[in-house]
Parts: structure tokens; C-alpha cells; sequence
């Protein structure tokens, strides 16, 4: 039996599907960071916490809050490791010791340079701030997809920074040109 060919999923979004069968997951959108056959990373972008603001994650990190940043969500990540800070941004901004790139118009920094370049008006044009994120031991994923658990669509910056979050899970249905009143959690098999 040939081995099968891994997708490199990095730079997509999964939109999850009805019946996704894990509530913290229904209606979300992520981000995937990284995916290779070790597992995946990824940030939830369309869910707001609402436990914690951003002043609050800067006063823990001893960062003066500006008014510029006042108003930035805190983005709920995922279930992993959820007091760790990480920003999803456009690619305009780089520090070679702690952005990943991924692909030409996205990079992801888990470091509080970027918080500080932020508050000084320094940061990357675009940006989401989320806390923990979503994680898959190797294959899991890939299963997950199988069973019917995730869509998946290019990841269009439009969706990603400047579409509200309330809209996002539909808006990448669009890019699909799926309606969510279609869907089924249901797997179908031929």
C-alpha cells in the first residue's frame, strides 16, 4: 500500500463543520500556522475572549496600553496553552527571531516585541492578538478532515483582519460558495 502524500495545509483556513462533535470548535475559523506530519498549529480567529482584554495582557507584560491598541481584541486561539500570547499578522512586519512566515502574505510572533511595536505604532498594518492555540498530533488532523469536521479555503487577508467575527465563519463559506443552510454534519460515503 503506497504511503500517503501529506497536503501541506499551512496558510489555509479550516471552517468547521456542523457537528464538529467539540463545542469550544462550532462555527470557528483557524488560521493553520504550521502543518507538516509531526501535526498542526493553528489560531482561531473568530472568537473573542471574553475573560480578558488587551490591557490586561499588556499590564502582565508590563507594556504601557496606547490608545491605539485599547480597542484590539483578545482572540480566544484555541485550548492549548491558553496564557500564551500569539499575533497573527500581515506580512509587513518580521523579526527574525520569532516570526514565522506563512506564505507570502501572513507571518504569526509569539513575542512581546511585537506587543511593544504595537503600542508604539510600530507593529504590522495588520494584526489579530489571540491566546492559546489549536493543536493536532500527527494524522489527527488529517482525520478530523475525513470525518467531515473541517472545510478548508485559502486564507484571503480580507476574511482573516477586516471581515467583523461574527462574519467570518460564513465569509469563508462564501469563498466556497457554500451556504451555511446546506450543510450537514453528516459524512457521506460513496
Amino acid at each position: 500500500m503506497d504511503k500517503e502524500i501529506l497536503q501541506d495545509l499551512a496558510g489555509k483556513l479550516l471552517i468547521a463543520m456542523p457537528g464538529i462533535g467539540d463545542a469550544r470548535f462550532e462555527t470557528a475559523v483557524v488560521f493553520l500556522c504550521a502543518h507538516s506530519e509531526e501535526g498542526a498549529m493553528g489560531l482561531m480567529i473568530n472568537k473573542i475572549s471574553s475573560e480578558i482584554a488587551v490591557g490586561d495582557v499588556l499590564e502582565q507584560l508590563d507594556i504601557e496600553p496606547t490608545p491605539m491598541m485599547r480597542p484590539l481584541p483578545v482572540h480566544f486561539g484555541g485550548p492549548v496553552e491558553m496564557g500564551r500570547g500569539f499575533v497573527l499578522h500581515s506580512a509587513d512586519y518580521n523579526t527574525d527571531h520569532a516570526s514565522l512566515d506563512v506564505g507570502e502574505r501572513f507571518a504569526m510572533t509569539a513575542s512581546r516585541e511585537i506587543l511593544r511595536d504595537m503600542a508604539e505604532g510600530l507593529g504590522p498594518a495588520e494584526r489579530l492578538l489571540c491566546l492559546g492555540y489549536a493543536g493536532w498530533g500527527p494524522g489527527q488532523l488529517e482525520a478530523e478532515i475525513a470525518e467531515n469536521g473541517w472545510l478548508i479555503c485559502e486564507a484571503d487577508p480580507k476574511i482573516v483582519f477586516a471581515t467583523p467575527d461574527l462574519g467570518k465563519w460564513e465569509a469563508a463559506l462564501s469563498s466556497l460558495g457554500v451556504s451555511p443552510a446546506l450543510l450537514s454534519g453528516n459524512a457521506g460515503r460513496a
